[in-house]
């Protein structure tokens, strides 16, 4: 799953980084809470709070939209 790789990633830049959550949050904008429901995957966050984490792990975030639609 790729939500899974990203809390990965931002996990072990995180700790790379030796950046505890609660700075990271501070750092970031993004609310403690927020934050730990998602290293712990039980959050839903949006593109604006995984660009807000990104930005301050030095990480670059980017997106690929697939179009799945069937023909008929």
């Amino acid at each position: 799953m790729h939500l899974q790789k990203l809390i990965e990633t931002v996990k072990a830049r995180r700790d790379m980084l030796n950046v505890t959550q609660e700075l990271l949050a501070d750092l970031s904008g993004v609310g403690l809470r927020t934050l730990k429901q998602f290293e712990s995957g039980k959050g839903n966050p949006t593109l604006d709070t995984l660009n807000k984490l990104g930005d301050a792990l030095g990480l670059e975030l980017s997106f690929t939209v697939k179009n799945n639609t069937a023909k008929l």
